[in-house]
């Protein structure tokens, strides 16, 4: 067996968005996710609403190994993939000083999170525009607004859970961010909110948004 690829801390993460192909197979596809989950891959299989895609799965494993065989499963199931992210759990460096349980808690999370099945998915970047340069701000004015845009996102503590995986040199966006909320309009109300910071107001790009809802593969593949 080839040695596993994994990152020095943290986990690896993979979004996959599909629909179901003509050879789509439902008892395959709940075998694959079982199998993965045997091997230690969280597993987090979403019901999509839009055209975009008809079923998602969040999977998070020590190995990106475990993460390519699981997308390879899926797609012997007949799930055609028509998007995808790749990212690593992270702890930022504006992050650095934070209680070791939250710290934790963003490399090594436990998922889905039990009574949120509201969920979204969406990458974003930090500009680099001439007149709005992230990346040449100091450290400490850096520091500031995401202090800043951190307090706006605790005010939804107990609504939302969210986790920030970076993407830098790993897909097109530098960050994604996973969203389990209570209710649909938690969703709303957090990104909302938190886009009058002005971090994100004047320093954020966003990508495409995805949103589902956390679902039994069981029940899932009879949706679809």
């Amino acid at each position: 067996m080839s040695e596993p690829v994994s990152p020095s801390v943290g986990m690896a993460v993979i979004h996959l968005f599909g629909h179901p192909a003509a050879d789509f197979d439902g008892e395959a596809v709940v075998a694959a996710v079982k199998n993965a989950q045997s091997q230690g891959v969280q597993v987090v299989s979403v019901s999509m609403l839009g055209h975009k895609s008809d079923l998602a799965f969040m999977a998070v494993s020590s190995d990106m190994r475990e993460l390519r065989s699981f997308q390879t499963a899926l797609q012997h199931a007949g799930v055609f993939i028509g998007d995808s992210y790749v990212s690593l759990t992270e702890v930022s460096e504006y992050a650095a000083n934070v209680p070791e349980e939250m710290r934790n808690a963003r490399l090594y999370p436990q998922l889905p999170p039990a009574g949120k099945n509201a969920w979204c998915f969406y990458p974003m970047s930090k500009k680099r525009d001439p007149e709005c340069n992230w990346f040449t701000l100091p450290f400490e004015k850096r520091s500031e607004l995401m202090m800043e845009h951190g307090k706006s996102g605790r005010t939804f503590a107990g609504r939302i859970l969210q986790l920030v995986t970076a993407s830098a040199g790993f897909d097109d966006f530098e960050w994604g961010v996973t969203l389990f909320g209570v209710h649909a309009d938690d969703l709303k109300d957090v990104v909302y909110t938190m886009r009058f910071d002005e971090a994100s107001a004047k320093y954020a790009d966003f990508g495409s948004f995805y949103v589902g809802i956390v679902t039994p593969v069981e029940e899932l593949v009879k949706l679809v």
